[in-house]
């Protein structure tokens, strides 16, 4: 079967290298689903799973925007940070989670910068999603 050569880099650095089936991420519009031979484009992503499928297996990477690029053999991720499940610290997660909650909640009293807290609520809730626990 055709496969696609997928890289995921952060300013970091790169956090993956490989090829897959089937890459689907989140973008702003909409979940993608990108085959082969996709036609080219670039999208900005959201806070989300990113799953690089082939065959059986399935790979997921939790990543917090970036942008996709497309292009017939070849999809790349330009993220602002990507951890592969194996990565994720669970423990801080949580601890990061409770700490964007008690800022929205807080929020409505003081001067908490709302959507900077949505944000690190989201980011919190998509590792914990990833990793299942």
């Amino acid at each position: 079967m055709n496969t696609l050569k997928v890289s995921v880099v952060t300013p970091d650095g790169p956090v993956y290298e490989g090829e897959a089936e089937l890459v689907s991420v989140k973008a702003k519009s909409g979940e993608l689903g990108i085959l082969p031979g996709h036609i080219p484009l670039v999208a900005p992503l959201t806070i989300n799973a990113v799953r690089f499928k082939n065959g059986a297996d399935t790979l997921l990477l939790a990543v917090s925007g970036g942008f996709v690029e497309v292009r017939p053999k070849q999809v790349t991720i330009l993220a602002e940070s990507a951890e592969l499940p194996s990565d994720i610290d669970v423990e801080r997660a949580r601890a990061a989670k409770e700490r964007a909650e008690q800022r929205l909640n807080q929020a409505k009293q003081d001067n908490v910068d709302f959507r900077r807290a949505e944000l690190a609520l989201k980011r919190a809730i998509n590792r914990l999603d990833l990793t299942g626990k």
